[in-house]
């Protein structure tokens, strides 16, 4: 019989005055209980109850045993509190995985006041676009722009929502005209992400209708920022986030053409692998992200 349990049981027959008290006190059963402090007494070789059909006390040996078994359960208790409390506060290293442009441009200084809040905590920080599974990479966590559940063995926790726009230079409309329909996407110079070998799809949504084009790309680049430089220069039409091209919208460096034509919503979303106790270090950072990005950020406020 294990001692703690028993213990326990005893102690909770003595301040309950009996032993179906004690049993739903702890959710067990009375016999269960019973068999409990038997099997103390047994270990002890000492009488701890007196038992009558009518009541339950306790003997002067069982008194005395009472007050030093409580007083050990306390300070396991104790213990135990003490040891979550401090588990509770990140520390050691956190390595974690994010996308490039959006590392550079806003979770570098994010990550900063991060660290500067939680002192006891070390970062690892690697910035790439491709996917990275942290069970077979080694991450604590990696944060993704992309569709939920993607990866169903991960627990994905959506941050905030990814607007994408497609946008142009003032100079390219001056010079080619109004875009006015999704089919004018075949024929006019676009900017995307991939490969002109493999040519690229755009889908865009106008409510409830769905439309999808096969662009006509001048320029293809892994890398948003790339692109937004590009679109700024007039080379063409580009589909990218706010988080991205946000401050030129703002500035009227660019500016969106079909803006009844959306493409599909994409979320930020902090991705780790499941476990029955999520560490402190994933808690509050993903806590943090909520309270810095969980609203609408800045960068989305371009209408």
């Amino acid at each position: 019989m294990d001692r703690f349990r028993s213990l326990q049981a005893f102690v909770h027959v003595v301040e309950a005055a009996g032993f179906a008290a004690a049993a739903r006190r702890l959710g067990s059963t009375r016999s269960s209980i019973n068999k409990a402090v038997i099997a103390l007494e047994d270990q002890l070789g000492v009488q701890l109850l007196n038992r009558t059909t009518r009541k339950v006390s306790v003997t002067p040996s069982g008194d005395a045993y009472y007050k030093r078994a409580k007083a050990i359960l306390q300070e396991l208790a104790d213990a135990d509190r003490m040891v979550a409390d401090s588990d509770e506060v990140p520390r050691g290293t956190l390595r974690l995985n994010a996308p490039l442009s959006f590392g550079t441009l806003h979770l570098g200084k994010a990550l900063s006041d991060f660290l500067t809040e939680f002192q006891d905590l070390r970062l690892e920080l690697s910035l790439s676009d491709r996917f990275v599974d942290p069970l077979e990479d080694g991450f604590d966590a990696t944060i993704r722009i992309g569709a939920l559940n993607a990866a169903p063995s991960l627990v994905d926790h959506p941050i905030t929502e990814v607007r994408r726009f497609l946008v142009v230079s003032p100079e390219f409309l001056s010079r080619l005209g109004p875009v006015t329909a999704p089919e004018q996407l075949k024929t006019l110079p676009c900017l995307h992400y991939g490969s002109i070998g493999e040519g690229h799809s755009w889908r865009l949504q106008n409510g409830a209708d769905e439309v999808t084009v096969q662009v006509n790309g001048v320029m293809c680049a892994n890398n948003g920022e790339t692109l937004l430089e590009a679109a700024v220069c007039g080379l063409g039409i580009a589909m990218l986030p706010t988080f991205i091209v946000g401050p030129a919208l703002q500035s009227g460096a660019l500016v969106r053409v079909l803006p009844d034509y959306s493409p599909p919503l994409l979320h930020l979303m902090l991705l780790y692998p499941p476990s029955r106790h999520v560490s402190p270090k994933i808690r509050h950072l993903l806590a943090f992200l909520y309270d810095r990005f969980g609203d609408r950020p800045p960068w989305d406020l371009v209408e």
